[in-house]
């Protein structure tokens, strides 16, 4: 009995050892498996973000603007105290002086286009960018740009190769994504970091210095750090694709960041590349939504529609009679509910198509006609 009770301990202890040999080895493989699967995402045998930045670093380039200040407008200069007081102290008023300033931007094909923001070379008399592999400042014209998209494309006229990024799918983002912003905060050329996507279709409203509210509907909130240089600069993921155009900080709260996704700059790049230019459907009107307040304001049945905030001069909106604080309810009677409804619209309209408009002026109805003309170049 004895003998036999020792049998099957033995015996028990091999199958024990046996099935530990069996479980370990299927552990191995499976790890094996997934740190395979997990290399293909996020590589741990080299640091991903520093590949990132040498792959991408000579297609960001760093944007340097000169804006003409006429000083004569300053109404100090206008002042005979003051400039008996400091007017030896005081530049001639006839002599313009320059104010510069500076962005970031990226190339995006061989032909020369980089591609910034619109408030970054807003205004400017003179722009140049600098090119890693070039020894000067390269000279840039300013062939688009759209203050509601806040985008603008330069031109670079230059022998040597350049450095293209690749533009990605800003349309596949989720929260949670890995990003990384290269770009010139405070004059810091060619910075790098990294964070994650905190969240999409974000809306803001910035001041501008010419004080007019920019209003951003659709971007990226992320938390890597980018600060006053970035502007224009390109977030991308880690494959080393662009899938944003740096934009704003948060003023509220440190680390908060907002991008605007690639997808509204690659219809503007294609069709500069095949035709030159590009041809945009225009209205020449500022406008803003209508919420509570100004429903009470101007005693409105709802809040659709959206307000009209001015016109430019010789726009279609001017020559059809559109004025401020006009409501535009209709655009060939497909009804505003709001303004992207407006800017869907006039988008999918022809150059030169006659559209009809009715509005609310003064609590009457009226209805006005326009002709769709082409978007400026420069705006």
């Amino acid at each position: 009995m004895k003998k036999l009770r020792n049998k099957i301990t033995k015996n028990q202890f091999s199958y024990l050892l046996i099935l530990l040999l069996v479980v370990s080895a299927l552990t191995v493989f499976s790890l094996n498996t997934y740190a395979q699967d997990d290399t293909q995402q996020v590589p741990t045998d080299r640091n991903i973000f520093a590949d990132i930045a040498a792959e991408t670093n000579d297609g960001v380039v760093k944007v340097t603007t000169e804006v003409k200040i006429d000083t004569s407008q300053n109404p100090y200069y206008s002042d005979p105290f003051y400039r008996y007081f400091f007017g030896d102290q005081l530049p001639e008023s006839d002599e313009p002086r320059t104010r510069e300033g500076y962005g970031s931007g990226f190339i995006v094909s061989k032909e020369g286009y980089i591609v910034t923001n619109q408030h970054v070379v807003n205004n400017a008399d003179n722009v140049k960018v600098t090119i890693n592999g070039f020894d000067d400042p390269v000279p840039a014209e300013i062939v688009w740009s759209d203050f509601n998209l806040d985008l603008a494309v330069l031109k670079v006229d230059v022998e040597k190769d350049l450095t293209v990024l690749e533009l990605g799918n800003s349309d596949n983002l989720r929260p949670g994504d890995w990003a990384v912003a290269i770009g010139n905060p405070f004059g810091f050329e060619h910075t790098v970091t990294a964070g994650v996507i905190s969240a999409l279709g974000r809306p803001i409203k910035v001041p501008t210095n010419t004080g007019q509210i920019r209003e951003y509907t659709n971007l990226i909130q992320l938390d890597a750090a980018i600060n006053p240089g970035n502007s224009g600069g390109p977030l991308l993921n880690i494959d080393g694709e662009v899938i944003g155009i740096n934009t704003a900080v948060s003023s509220q709260g440190q680390g908060i960041g907002f991008a605007i996704p690639v997808n509204e700059i690659k219809g503007i790049i294609n069709e500069l590349k095949r035709t030159g230019e590009v041809i945009r459907p225009w209205l020449g009107v500022s406008f803003r939504g209508i919420n509570e307040d100004i429903k009470e304001y101007f005693k409105l049945d709802n809040t659709k529609g959206v307000l009209v905030m001015g016109t430019v001069k010789d726009s279609p909106a001017a020559k059809a009679g559109l004025q401020k604080y006009d409501i535009i309810k209709e655009i060939d009677q497909q009804p505003i509910e709001g303004t992207d409804d407006l800017v869907e619209i006039i988008n999918n309209k022809e150059i030169g198509e006659k559209i009809m408009i009715r509005v609310i002026r003064n609590g009457e109805s009226e209805v006005m006609f326009a002709e769709i003309g082409k978007r400026p170049d420069r705006m």
